[in-house]
């Protein structure tokens, strides 16, 4: 288990809903894509997943699109790139 991924409460609308944090800046591939898988698997049904990342991560987008997922990324001014990724709602 990674020490990155802390665990966290937020509000998100109405409910208060679960959230994992990752953070993986400057990680040396593949550990900030092996830190996510480890973080999905824990991740509750309605929860989010915030990833935090030095640099676009094309193949996980691609993991995620094939297995359910859905993200947003957003590009921060140090350079950082946030990803909120949750399970594809229908």
């Amino acid at each position: 288990m990674w020490l990155a991924v802390a665990v966290g409460w937020h509000l998100a609308g109405d409910p208060v809903s679960r959230r994992l944090v990752v953070d993986a800046r400057w990680q040396s591939p593949p550990t900030p894509f092996e830190m996510t898988l480890d973080a999905l698997d824990e991740l509750p049904e309605d929860g989010e997943l915030v990833l935090l990342i030095h640099r676009e991560p094309g193949p996980l987008y691609s993991y995620l699109v094939q297995n359910g997922y859905e993200y947003q990324t957003e590009s921060l001014e140090d350079g950082t790139f946030r990803i909120l990724i949750r399970q594809d709602r229908p």
